[in-house]
């Protein structure tokens, strides 16, 4: 038996229209992937908007706004999410594994420098802080982030896939702390 820890490792893509994410997140889940690794970031609207909204029955959920039908049809991909406005960046709406430590990251008010919520949960995995600096830009502009976090293996097959799947860019961060949630 290896008592040695698991080498994990994050990846990052950043995707600049929502449907390149949604292909991507599909084919990360057809895939065989354990989606309890992954979480996507985006805003599900613009601040203009009327009506902005979700309710869920059971396990299906319903949004209202300009990427309504986005988020609906992948939230049954994974595991949890959350809804929130951040300051400087706006309204966000993050699905998977960095749910959690984006609500943990406001519960602790755990700020790192300036960071948000969300670039407190990607740097307390370690994620570099000029990376989550980008990734915070890279959402306020309205982009989206497919985060993946795991055994390195693992994730550079998911980073084969996610280059595959029309990224504006995407980074590998090796050798980051190991996720201890479900």
């Amino acid at each position: 038996m290896n008592n040695q820890p698991e080498h994990h490792d994050a990846v990052v893509a950043v995707f600049v229209r929502h449907q390149d994410a949604e292909d991507a997140v599909r084919k990360l889940a057809s895939g065989g992937f354990d989606m309890r690794h992954f979480s996507i970031v985006g805003q599900g609207f613009h601040s203009e908007e009327k009506i902005v909204g979700f309710y869920n029955i059971g396990d299906r959920i319903m949004f209202w706004g300009r990427n309504g039908a986005f988020w609906g049809g992948i939230w049954g991909l994974f595991f949890g999410g959350v809804f929130l406005t951040i300051p400087l960046i706006g309204p966000v709406m993050v699905l998977g594994h960095l749910a959690a430590m984006v609500v943990a990251a406001i519960e602790g008010a755990i700020m790192i420098g300036g960071l948000s919520a969300l670039g407190a949960a990607l740097f307390s995995i370690g994620i570099p802080e000029d990376s989550v600096i980008q990734y915070e830009k890279a959402v306020k502009t309205n982009e989206f982030l497919v985060v993946a976090h795991g055994p390195a293996d693992e994730m550079a097959r998911s980073k084969a896939i996610l280059e595959a799947s029309n990224p504006a860019r995407v980074d590998l961060h090796e050798n980051v702390k190991a996720h201890t949630g479900a």
